[in-house]
């Protein structure tokens, strides 16, 4: 139901990835007739290690192929600030190394990479989580090619044997040496939401809900939606600020 509450100043730059037949959903149909940039991947639908990486991929490959400065993955149960988002890349050189969000763990994640002979090597890299989402400067999207273009970005998850947003960390931190830029301005549903400061929610670039410890997990804010009606939070949020629910975008 995301695409309800997409803001008209921001189709040019929105891109929704899906690997959905385009005449098998209403809202894909919606989005399609309002101008929206809908691509069909093609890629399985299921949240396989596969999968997930395909998506990726597709996602890589279309930055790659317009002139947008940013790269910004977010999933499709997020909110985005688009205000605070600008704020906040505004903030970086133009022409850096930026990789920016929030980890889901406490600490670097360990992978085991596949080498040539079935031998492995321990690896470990601070990845941002792809459910807050994060951003890639064009200058150090340009240089993952060699790891993420095409079918090899695919080809690198399988070496590591972890998803996507793993994937992404691996190759910049490992493969570029480029430290990855903490934000705690970035939400998933990773984490307590209710935890989130009602007053500084302008200021957040992404919200997210779901489940947490088996009950609703979302941010505290009041207004004329009932919790049954938008158990969320997010309807509420964007009716009060008249905000952006979004899925990923280039700048």
């Amino acid at each position: 139901y995301f695409f309800l509450l997409f803001f008209n100043a921001y189709v040019l730059v929105s891109y929704i990835k899906t690997d959905h037949c385009t005449n098998q959903t209403r809202a894909l149909s919606l989005a399609l007739s309002l101008g929206y940039n809908v691509v069909v991947t093609g890629c399985q639908s299921d949240h396989s290690q596969q999968a997930l990486s395909c998506k990726m991929s597709a996602e890589y490959d279309g930055f790659m192929a317009s002139d947008k400065r940013w790269f910004c993955h977010v999933d499709d149960d997020n909110y985005v600030n688009p205000e605070a988002l600008l704020s906040l890349l505004s903030a970086f050189p133009p022409e850096g190394d930026i990789y920016v969000g929030k980890p889901s763990l406490d600490k670097p994640i360990t992978a085991h990479e596949l080498l040539e002979g079935n031998a492995t090597r321990e690896v470990r890299f601070w990845f941002a989580t792809g459910g807050a989402g994060f951003c890639l400067s064009r200058r150090l999207a340009e240089k993952m090619a060699p790891w993420a273009s095409g079918s090899r970005f695919e080809k690198t998850s399988a070496t590591i044997r972890l998803p996507d947003d793993c994937t992404v960390g691996f190759i910049v931190e490992k493969r570029l040496g480029v430290s990855m830029v903490h934000c705690p301005l970035f939400h998933s549903d990773l984490e307590n939401l209710l935890l989130v400061n009602h007053r500084s929610i302008p200021h957040q670039v992404t919200l997210s809900y779901g489940m947490f410890e088996n009950k609703m997990n979302s941010i505290e804010v009041k207004g004329g939606f009932s919790k049954e009606d938008d158990p969320s939070r997010l309807y509420q949020l964007w009716s009060s600020r008249n905000q952006i629910f979004s899925t990923s975008a280039y700048y």
